[in-house]
């Protein structure tokens, strides 16, 4: 399979497992799961036709692993990042490491500092392990601003945390006091 197909497809997956699975009629179960099968019929009906190969090297090969197999590969799911609002991949809390980071640009520094990180139309805020993974993320919108999250003191207060299968933490919402703004 081509970059092309490859990234063709995995859009097309983050479209129905992240936002829209009423788009072909996919069913997505409480904790995101759809049948790897009925994807397979349904997205072929919609005419954007791949075959279980396809499926398991896109999941393999995304350098985000953004897409996650049950044990036996019968269902297939986001990691994160969804916008549907009955669905819950993350129902256990994990503790935290003490910082993490949040790659932003310029543009909302502003409003960060007054209302603190959002979920905004996703189901959590997205924070990063390490600064390099935050700078990747926010370079896609502009000149990165890393901001550190001091999550050791979040998770005191009581905020919960969630680790997503690819690494990404998240949680509800960062309010602005436990940001730092300085690189």
């Amino acid at each position: 399979m081509n970059e092309k197909e490859t990234k063709r497809i995995s859009k097309f997956l983050s479209l129905l497992l992240r936002h829209k699975p009423e788009k072909i009629g996919l069913t997505l179960d409480k904790n995101g799961w759809a049948l790897v099968d009925e994807l397979l019929i349904k997205s072929k009906k919609s005419g954007t036709s791949f075959t279980k190969e396809d499926l398991d090297y896109v999941v393999m090969t995304n350098d985000k692993k953004r897409f996650s197999f049950n044990d036996d590969k019968t269902k297939i799911r986001a990691s994160q990042g969804h916008s549907i609002k009955n669905v819950e991949v993350f129902t256990k809390t994990q503790t935290p490491p003490p910082f993490l980071y949040h790659g932003t640009v310029a543009k909302f520094i502003s409003s960060i500092k007054e209302i603190g990180l959002q979920k905004m139309n996703r189901q959590h805020v997205h924070l990063s392990l390490d600064k390099e993974t935050a700078i990747k993320v926010a370079s896609r919108r502009g000149k990165p601003i890393i901001l550190t999250i001091n999550t050791d003191e979040m998770y005191q207060k009581g905020y919960k945390f969630y680790l997503s299968d690819n690494g990404v933490w998240l949680t509800d919402n960062v309010p602005s006091h436990f940001i730092q703004f300085k690189n």
